[in-house]
């Protein structure tokens, strides 16, 4: 709005908490221009007062007793300060179960506003939460205002995943894991103007166990994707940069009360280290609340926030970062604004807390693995004249299908600037080696002059053909097998027979190689 900042939605280069605010306010002074602009414009217009609409019908005795009845109640509820989530939620249930019971006592149940009763009673429980807080600095589990709940994490998990772990924050847990693919598992990206692929993808699933729901799991929803984005954006900076890997990591929300994305960055900085991905620094993540009381300026800011403060609270402000700074943010309030001396000490409120989370992180496992697991796939990338990629692909890829067979590789082709990037990827250092010698041989260039040892691939009358490299023949002319006068091919050599031979010529004009034996024999 013209006079604060209402939403922040972003990723950085691990920025300060400083930088940040410092970026908000330039932003904030180009927001106000065009905030200015449609003042004016509706002004022109003779529009300046805001409708109102309510499709309610409001039963305020309704409101006021039940208000009136329950509000001491639900106060007491919440300051018992109950850490668990089920017990608490059954306890301010209880409340307006047992004011219902009183109240309506012989009157039919169709007959009980139900719909209003739950919505006042929301805003009464609502309000004691708030006051509680404002009031007495007690949250409903007991914790300070700046306290994270207790943290518990492990690596290596599951045996499967590339790499796995589990981290669990109060009454929220992630299971994350890590799976290394090659160039072939790289997401396409397709838009209007720009068709490239992306190495890097991160899912985050929410079923409805995690909240204690019974029902059918019908795949994404905007919270999966909104979710998954933001950790996707908090962990990739610190990604290696030249990795010849394309990394999924998968978030599983075992249990949710608040927080589960960051659950998902802190687990995902686990998982990748895991895995052996060598990520420049580990990343960690929090979401900030605030509550504040509307007729004063009195406000309170909360770290590692619940559910249910999130819920009842006027903002959801999710910072990540590293020991550097911060990587990604995303904030959304309930209120009109919030002034640059809240955003202020909740930045370095949260900073407290990512930095104690990180604490934690390293504790379970402070740098990556030196190496990947022994079941990772193994890749390695060399480098190619653009001019042999046709080579090495074959007729209708039939050359590189076959060394794939052969090998037990995988085997992607890309280019860049002239030169072609051949990624040859597989579980074991035999079959990698297998396919690059295959490759090798390809691409290489046959040097007049030089030895090389070959297979006879053919017996012909004038001689016989030899394969010095993969897919290149050369003629060994009968002239050139022996000193001696040889009068058969077939007395001296036999197909599939490997023997030694002189590269003496290449034909300008053809390309036919030109191959030697009696080079090599000493002449008697």
């Amino acid at each position: 709005s013209y006079d604060n900042i209402v939403m922040v939605e972003g990723e950085m280069k691990e920025v300060s908490e400083a930088e940040l605010l410092e970026a908000l306010k330039y932003a904030h002074d180009y927001i106000k221009i065009q905030c200015k602009a449609q003042i004016e414009l509706a002004e022109m217009v003779g529009k300046t007062i805001k409708r109102e609409y309510n499709h309610e019908d409001n039963d305020e005795e309704l409101r006021e007793k039940i208000w009136k009845e329950t509000y001491d109640k639900a106060y007491a509820v919440a300051k018992k300060a109950n850490p668990n989530k089920q017990q608490r939620s059954a306890d301010f249930a209880a409340v307006i179960d047992e004011w219902v019971a009183a109240t309506y006592e012989g009157v039919d149940e169709d007959e009980i506003p139900a719909d209003l009763i739950k919505k006042y009673y929301h805003d009464v429980e609502k309000e004691a939460v708030r006051r509680l807080m404002l009031d007495e600095g007690i949250r409903l589990d007991g914790r300070r205002m700046n306290e994270i709940r207790p943290i518990w994490a492990e690596v290596d998990c599951l045996p499967g995943p590339h790499g796995s772990a589990i981290f669990t924050r109060g009454e929220t847990q992630s299971l994350t894991t890590v799976t290394l693919g090659t160039k072939l598992d790289e997401k396409i990206v397709d838009d209007v103007l720009n068709r490239t692929t992306d190495k890097f993808l991160l899912h985050y699933n929410f079923p409805p166990f995690s909240t204690n729901e019974a029902k059918a799991y019908r795949g994404v929803g905007r919270r999966e994707i909104g979710h998954g984005n933001l950790a996707l954006r908090a962990l990739k900076p610190m990604l290696p940069d030249n990795t010849p890997y394309a990394i999924r990591v998968v978030s599983d929300i075992l249990e949710s009360n608040g927080s589960s994305s960051m659950a998902t960055v802190c687990a995902g900085t686990l998982a990748l280290m895991d895995a052996g991905v060598q990520i420049k620094r580990p990343v960690s993540g929090i979401a900030m609340g605030l509550i504040t009381d509307t007729k004063s300026d009195k406000y309170v800011v909360l770290s590692d926030i619940l559910g249910d403060e999130d819920h009842l609270g006027d903002m959801d402000f999710k910072v990540t970062g590293t020991e550097k700074g911060i990587t990604a943010t995303q904030m959304d309030i309930k209120v009109d604004g919030l002034s640059y001396e809240v955003l202020e000490k909740a930045l370095n409120q949260a900073r407290e807390g990512r930095m104690h989370i990180l604490g934690k992180i390293t504790e379970v496992i402070d740098k990556p693995r030196a190496d990947y697991k022994p079941h990772a796939p193994r890749i390695v990338e060399i480098r190619i004249p653009k001019e042999m990629i046709g080579a090495v692909i074959g007729p209708g890829g039939k050359i590189i299908q076959e060394i794939q067979a052969t090998t037990g590789t995988v085997i992607a082709i890309t280019e860049e600037g002239q030169q072609g990037i051949v990624s040859v990827a597989a579980d074991n250092k035999d079959a990698i080696d297998m396919a690059l010698a295959r490759i090798n041989g390809i691409v290489a260039i046959p040097e007049v002059g030089k030895t090389y040892t070959g297979k006879v691939k053919s017996i012909v009358p004038f001689g016989a053909f030899v394969e010095i490299l993969p897919g290149k023949d050369g003629l060994l002319h009968i002239s050139e097998i022996d000193w001696k006068r040889v009068e058969k091919t077939e007395d001296y050599l036999k197909e599939g027979q490997i023997i030694d031979v002189k590269l003496i010529e290449i034909d300008e004009k053809s390309g036919k190689l030109k191959l030697s034996r009696k080079a090599l024999i000493p002449r008697e």
